[in-house]
């Protein structure tokens, strides 16, 4: 029983929508404004730094927070990644928004802290050194999310993790695909610090 109560916990919390949340505060529609995605590098471009990176933060705590739960009371890892993937598919489906959520980067790299730590070590590198290289929060978002079931399997996690990290960037990637036009066509906003 415990394990679906987490499994319906973690959905409802991926569901909360922190960056339009914190946007409003300040009276801004995040929704309207700039990409009117909810996430934090909307939400950064628009509203502020600081904003933005409380977005990147309560997103990421999404990701980890029920996944810390599900190991400390022992569920196996089958269910650990289940509740994983279910924030996951919160922040992206978000019941709070008609099921029209962010792209899931944030919310996926809590996830994975709290799975594969290791994992995200290297995937953060290759996102930082995409981001470096070429400026686009998108392209690297996308480059680390297509890396990280190798990653996850290549530092031996589970098949269940793995299973689950192929569920995620397939869809972290899917969620870009205006982003990956963009690119194609030479639209696509640079990051600026």
């Amino acid at each position: 029983m415990k394990e679906y109560v987490l499994l319906v916990a973690a959905y409802l919390l991926g569901s909360v929508p922190t960056g339009l949340l914190l946007a409003r505060a300040l009276g801004v529609n995040i929704r309207e404004a700039g990409s009117g995605n909810i996430g934090a590098t909307n939400v950064y471009r628009t509203v502020g730094r600081k904003l933005g990176i409380m977005t990147l933060v309560g997103d990421c705590l999404k990701g980890v927070i029920p996944v810390v739960i599900a190991k400390a009371v022992g569920l196996p890892i089958l269910w650990i990644a289940a509740i994983g993937l279910a924030a996951f598919l919160g922040h992206v489906y978000t019941v709070f928004l008609g099921f029209k959520g962010g792209k899931g980067v944030a919310t996926a790299l809590g996830v994975f802290l709290a799975t594969s730590p290791l994992s995200v070590l290297i995937a953060v590198g290759v996102f930082a050194a995409v981001l470096y290289k070429w400026r686009f929060v998108s392209l690297a978002s996308i480059t680390a999310a297509a890396c990280i079931p190798l990653i996850v399997w290549g530092v031996g996690g589970a098949p269940e993790l793995i299973v689950m990290s192929v569920v995620i960037a397939a869809i972290v990637i899917f969620r870009h695909r205006e982003n990956i036009s963009r690119l194609k066509a030479g639209t696509e906003s640079k990051f600026k610090a």
